[in-house]
C-alpha cells in the first residue's frame, strides 16, 4: 500500500499553474541573485517534475512501480529533493570540510534519495524482508542524525524547537518505516518537511502579511497528503475529497505566497533604501550648513564640539570625537559629544599616546566596510595600566581619517551605533567621510590663510621698522657723538672711561641693528637693482638666529668671500629665502626627523652665477623633480610646502633665477637657489 494519488482532475490544474509560475521564480532570481530565490526555483522545478510523474496519461501510469520502477523512484527522489530545498531556503545552514562549505540539506537528502532508489528501483516498491530490510531504517536514522546536527546549528530557529521537531518527526518516520514500510516513510518525511517549512516562514520573516499567510497556508495544505493513512480520513471518508483538493492546490498556494514574499521584501528594501537616501541627504545638508572657514587656526579648532554635536544629531552614531594634530608631534581632542566625563577624561589621556607617524596608515588597521575609507580602530594597543576605557567598554571605534598631504592630520571617532539590529552600511559612513574631507580642506586653507596674514604682518612690520629706524637714528647719532667726545677727554677716571666704552659698544650695536632693519624695510620697487647676497644673508642671520636657538636647531651660515651682487628685487629674494628657511625648520621638526636637527646655508659663486644652498637634516623629498608644483606632497614639507615652494619658484623665475631640490646622502635634503650675478 502506498500514498493515495490525487485524482487527475485536481492534479492537472495544480501542475499547470505551478509550471506557469516557474518563469516568475526565474525572473526573481535573475533580479536578486541570492541563494534563497534559487532554492525556491529549484524546489518548485523538482515539484513540477514530481507532479508530472504522478499524472496518468490514459492507460500509461508513470507512478506504477511495477511497470516503471525507475521512473517511480525518480519521482519519489524529486519529491525529497524539492521538500529539502524549501527547508534549506529558509534555513541555509552549512558546515565546513576543509576549504569547502556544505549545506546540511545535502547530507540530509542523500540517504532519503537512496531510500527511494532502493525501494522502487531495486525492490519494486515493496520493502524486503530479512537482513536487507535493516538497510532502510539505517538510511532513515542517518538522515535523522544529520537533521539533529542541522537543528543544533544556530541561525534558523531556536535550537530546542528545531531539535524537538527533528526528534518527534524523525522518530515517527522510523516507526512508520518499521511498522508500515513501503513508500509511507518517505511520504511522511516529505509532509514533515513541508510543515516545518510553514513554521519557518513565520519565524524567518517575522511578520504577518499576505505573503507569509499564503506561503504558510500553502505548505500546510501541501503536507496534508499523508493524512490519508488515517482510517477516518482514508479513501472511504467523506473528508477525503476535501483533503485531496486542498493538497492539490497547496503547491500553487505556496508558490504564490513565496512570490508575494519576494515582492514584499523588494518593496521593503526599496522603502528602506529611499529612507536611507533621504537620511543621507539630510545629513549632508546639515553638514553643509556648518561654517568651517576661519581666519585663525585656533578659531577653527574651537569648532570641534559643534562639529561633533552635528554628527551625533544627524548620523546613526550616538558618540563622536574629533582628533586634530597639535603642532607636528601630538594629537589632541578638539571636540567630543555623547560621552560622559569619565570616558572623556580617559580618552583624552589615551589620545596623547597615539603615535603620529603610524596612525591609520593603509594596511595597519582593517577597513570598517569593504567600500569605504573609514577604519575599524581598536584603542587597546595604546591602553596604559589603570586606564578605565576597558571597564567603560570604549575600546573599539570607527575612525574617519583627516588625510593630509604627508600624514593623517586627525580623525573623527564614531561609536554607539543607533538601531543595532540594522547592519552598518557604507551610506551611513559616506556623509561623515565627506565632512572629514571638508574639515581637512578648510583647515588646510585656514593654515595657508594664517601664513598669508603673517606675511602681510611682516610687510607692515617692515614699514614700522623703517619708521623706528628714522626715529632712533638722530638720538643715536647724538649719543655716539657725545660718547666719542667723552672718550677723547684726557685724565678721565678709569671707572668713567669704562662706562663710556660700554655706552659706545651698545650704541654701535644698536646702529648695526638699525641698519639691518633699514635694509629689510627698504621700499620695494618693480625695477631690479644690484643686491648684495652677503648683506642680505647676514641680516637674516642676525635677525633670526635667536629663533633657531629657541627651537634647538643648529644653524650655520657660510658665505664665500668676494661674493658678487645679483640682479633682482631685494624684498622678493628675501621673501623667497625666508620661505626656504621656514621649510627647512618644519622639515627638521616634523615627523620622521632625526635627533640631529641642523640647518645649513651656504653661498658661493661660479661662472657669473650666485648659488645659495639651504640644506637640512630632515627627511628627503618624495618627488624632488615635482617639489615646486602646487599641491604636490613633499615628505619633508610642512604647511610651507606645495603653495609656499611654488611661490619661491615663481619669485626666482621673476628674478632671472631658478630653484631646484635634491636629496642628500645618507639623509637630508637641500634647496638650491641660483641667480644671475649683476
Amino acid at each position: 500500500m502506498g500514498p493515495v494519488s490525487m485524482p487527475d482532475s485536481y492534479q492537472l490544474p495544480a501542475l499547470v499553474l505551478t509550471g506557469l509560475l516557474l518563469p516568475v521564480f526565474a525572473q526573481l532570481y535573475r533580479r536578486s541573485r541570492d541563494a534563497r530565490t534559487l532554492l525556491w526555483l529549484l524546489g518548485f522545478l523538482f515539484a513540477v517534475f514530481r507532479m508530472a510523474q504522478t499524472f496518468s496519461f490514459g492507460s500509461w501510469n508513470l507512478n506504477d512501480a511495477h511497470l516503471h520502477p525507475w521512473i517511480a523512484a525518480t519521482g519519489l527522489t524529486f519529491a525529497q529533493i524539492s521538500s529539502g530545498f524549501f527547508l534549506a531556503s529558509l534555513s541555509p545552514l552549512s558546515f565546513r570540510i576543509g576549504q569547502r562549505r556544505i549545506l546540511y540539506v545535502i547530507p540530509f537528502t542523500i540517504p532519503l534519495t537512496l531510500y527511494a532508489v532502493l525501494l522502487y528501483g531495486v525492490y519494486g516498491g515493496t520493502t524486503p524482508n530479512g537482513l536487507p530490510f535493516l538497510l532502510f531504517p539505517a538510511l532513515g536514522a542517518l538522515s535523522l542524525f544529520v537533521g539533529c546536527f542541522w537543528a543544533f546549528a544556530r541561525g534558523s530557529m531556536p535550537t530546542w524547537v528545531g531539535l524537538t521537531i527533528c526528534i518527534v518527526m524523525g522518530g515517527a518516520g522510523l516507526w512508520i518505516c518499521v511498522r508500515l514500510g513501503g513508500p509511507w516513510p518517505l511520504s511522511f518525511v516529505e509532509c514533515a518537511l513541508h510543515l516545518t517549512t510553514a513554521l519557518l516562514v513565520f519565524y524567518v520573516f517575522r511578520r504577518i502579511s499576505p505573503g507569509t499567510l499564503l506561503a504558510g497556508a500553502g505548505f500546510v495544505a501541501w503536507s496534508l497528503s499523508f493524512t490519508s493513512i488515517l482510517p477516518m480520513l482514508g479513501a472511504d471518508s467523506p473528508y477525503h475529497l476535501i483533503l485531496t483538493r486542498t493538497n492539490s492546490l497547496g503547491a500553487v498556494l505556496a508558490a504564490i505566497g513565496m512570490i508575494v514574499l519576494a515582492l514584499e521584501d523588494q518593496l521593503a528594501l526599496q522603502r528602506t533604501s529611499q529612507m536611507r537616501e533621504m537620511r543621507a541627504r539630510q545629513e549632508l545638508e546639515a553638514y553643509t550648513r556648518l561654517t568651517l572657514s576661519r581666519r585663525r587656526l585656533e578659531d577653527f579648532d574651537r569648532q570641534g564640539p559643534q562639529i561633533c554635536q552635528t554628527i551625533v544629531e544627524n548620523s546613526r552614531f550616538e558618540q563622536a570625537v574629533l582628533l586634530l594634530l597639535h603642532g607636528s608631534s601630538q594629537f589632541r581632542m578638539a571636540g567630543v559629544y555623547g560621552l560622559d566625563d569619565s570616558t572623556t577624561n580617559a580618552l583624552e589621556a589615551l589620545v596623547a599616546r597615539i603615535p603620529v607617524n603610524d596612525f591609520l596608515i593603509p594596511g595597519s588597521t582593517p577597513l570598517a566596510l569593504p567600500d569605504v575609507h573609514s577604519y575599524s580602530l581598536s584603542l587597546r594597543p595604546w591602553l596604559a595600566p589603570g586606564d578605565d576605557l576597558e571597564q567603560l567598554r570604549f575600546t573599539d571605534v570607527i575612525a574617519v581619517p583627516l588625510e593630509g598631504r604627508q600624514q593623517v592630520d586627525g580623525a573623527i571617532l564614531l561609536a554607539g551605533l543607533r538601531n543595532r539590529h540594522q547592519v552598518l552600511r557604507s551610506e551611513d559612513l559616506l556623509p561623515v567621510e565627506v565632512l572629514a574631507s571638508r574639515i581637512q580642506s578648510a583647515r588646510s586653507q585656514t593654515i595657508m590663510l594664517e601664513k598669508l596674514i603673517d606675511t602681510e604682518k611682516f610687510a607692515s612690520l617692515g614699514q614700522l621698522a623703517n619708521n623706528v629706524t628714522w626715529q632712533f637714528n638722530n638720538p643715536l647719532t647724538v649719543i655716539l657723538g657725545y660718547a666719542s667726545l667723552l672718550e677723547a677727554t684726557e685724565n678721565l677716571p678709569p671707572q668713567d672711561r669704562k662706562a663710556v666704552d660700554a655706552i659706545l659698544t651698545e650704541a654701535r650695536n644698536m646702529r648695526s641693528t638699525l641698519e639691518s632693519l633699514s635694509r629689510m624695510a627698504r621700499n620695494q620697487t618693480e625695477e631690479f637693482s644690484a643686491v648684495s647676497i652677503t648683506e642680505l644673508l647676514n641680516d637674516i642671520e642676525q635677525l633670526h638666529r635667536s629663533e633657531f636657538v629657541h627651537r634647538g636647531i643648529d644653524f650655520r651660515l657660510r658665505i664665500a668671500p668676494g661674493l658678487p651682487r645679483i640682479l633682482g628685487n631685494a624684498q622678493q629674494i628675501r621673501q623667497a629665502i625666508l620661505y626656504c628657511l621656514q621649510f627647512a625648520i618644519e622639515a627638521v621638526e616634523g615627523p620622521g626627523a632625526s635627533a640631529d636637527r641642523s640647518v645649513r646655508v651656504e653661498a658661493s659663486s661660479a661662472d657669473e652665477i650666485v648659488k645659495i644652498v639651504i640644506s637640512h637634516s630632515g627627511p628627503g623629498f618624495l618627488h624632488p623633480t615635482r617639489t615646486f608644483d602646487a599641491f604636490i606632497p613633499a615628505e619633508a614639507a610642512g604647511e610651507t610646502a606645495g603653495l609656499g615652494l611654488n611661490l619661491c619658484a615663481t619669485i626666482l623665475r621673476e628674478n632671472s633665477g631658478r630653484i631646484s631640490a635634491i636629496n642628500l646622502d645618507p639623509r637630508g635634503a637641500a634647496l638650491i637657489l641660483e641667480m644671475q650675478a649683476a
